[in-house]
């Protein structure tokens, strides 16, 4: 079992930027899938990028592809997500998401995740 620790957040202005910043608590990161997501206030939770840490392959969403990257740092076991760009429209709860197993049709699923992160809250304000 593994605890996930996000950190990063805040408040930053339009077109600017934040990493966040995903480490595990009890083991590494080997053979999971890192994956984050983001809640906005009164919405469903939505998939915004996965790296799978053992072939570095990353998968993000259309709406932050060019903005967002995520990648990973195997000597300080952490995931990152760089935020560029940043619009008000980012703004929500992150969260690090990570589980074993996950298919490749799942990776976008939160369903398919079972370990989740505490969410750290990104603001970007106009």
């Amino acid at each position: 079992q593994v605890q996930l620790v996000e950190s990063g957040g805040g408040l930053v202005q339009a077109g600017g930027s934040l990493r966040l910043s995903c480490e595990p608590s009890g083991r590494t990161f080997r053979d999971y899938t890192i994956a984050w997501f983001r809640r906005f206030p009164g919405k469903e939770r939505e998939f915004v990028a996965a790296i799978r840490w053992n072939s570095r392959h990353t998968y993000s969403a259309d709406s932050v592809k060019g903005r967002f990257s995520i990648s990973r740092d195997n000597v300080k076991s952490t995931v990152y997500l760089q935020m560029d760009s940043l619009k008000p429209d980012d703004t929500a709860t992150y969260y690090c998401a990570g589980d074993t197993g996950v298919i490749l049709s799942n990776i976008r699923n939160g369903a398919a995740y079972d370990y989740w992160g505490q969410g750290t809250q990104v603001t970007v304000s106009s």
